[in-house]
């Protein structure tokens, strides 16, 4: 469970963060939640999948980093080995939640366990006399963006669902030490059913807004073999 806090300028004025990018740092992570409106960059460097909620059976989009749990390849030598981070990666240790007031503000949280945090060297959080660095200025907008973000996902996959787009989806291949490399347990897209979409539902998709994300979706998928080089290169 992580150690959240709502950030301020007085508990954590000292605060620093430590904006290497390594399994050391927190970052081994096989995958993030992403969003329609973040398809179009995240696809051109990562598959983007589906998760189904085996409880509420409700669908995340998910950017996936690597092909096993605790494994993300996009890591090198302290840096993210990639033109794009998606965004809920680029944001971490922060999240936006609720606050606890009338008001249902919506605050920053800081996951105060993570080890990118410390007091003695790396980029303030705050300035001096309290006011956001602009380090933390530039977090404010990525979590806003978030914020939005997330808030299209489920009317998105209740149209994928509505054309019974989504289905289960397996890969698999075999590495060069021999090993067979399997990734299932998550949905994507089916490109043949919605090519079978009559012209009136592919019309409702595209007032929708989504139709060019589900094309996104599909092209993301070419990105597995990129995923596999990846693992080919560090065994």
């Amino acid at each position: 469970m992580n150690n959240l806090a709502v950030l301020n300028n007085i508990d954590h004025k000292d605060l620093k963060i430590n904006t290497a990018r390594s399994g050391a740092m927190g970052d081994a992570y096989m995958c993030v939640p992403t969003f329609p409106r973040e398809f179009r960059a995240a696809q051109a460097h990562y598959p983007i999948v589906f998760s189904k909620n085996s409880n509420t059976g409700e669908y995340t989009p998910l950017a996936l980093l690597g092909l096993e749990d605790g494994e993300n390849l996009f890591l090198k030598h302290d840096k993210w080995d990639a033109p794009y981070i998606p965004l809920c990666a680029e944001a971490k240790p922060f999240l936006i939640g609720q606050g606890q007031g009338d008001g249902q503000d919506w605050v920053i949280h800081v996951d105060m366990d993570s080890p990118k945090l410390n007091t003695e060297s790396g980029i303030n959080l705050f300035k001096e006399f309290g006011g956001n660095s602009d380090f933390l200025d530039r977090t404010c907008d990525i979590l806003g963006a978030i914020h939005e973000g997330i808030s299209e996902v489920k009317p998105f996959t209740d149209i994928l669902e509505k054309h019974k787009l989504l289905e289960p989806f397996a890969v698999e291949t075999t590495l060069k030490n021999n090993r067979k490399c399997k990734f299932q347990g998550f949905h994507v897209i089916n490109e043949d059913r919605l090519s079978e979409l009559s012209g009136d539902d592919i019309t409702s998709l595209h007032a929708s807004g989504f139709l060019f994300d589900i094309h996104m979706q599909l092209a993301s998928l070419s990105r597995f073999s990129s995923l596999f080089d990846r693992k080919n290169n560090i065994l």
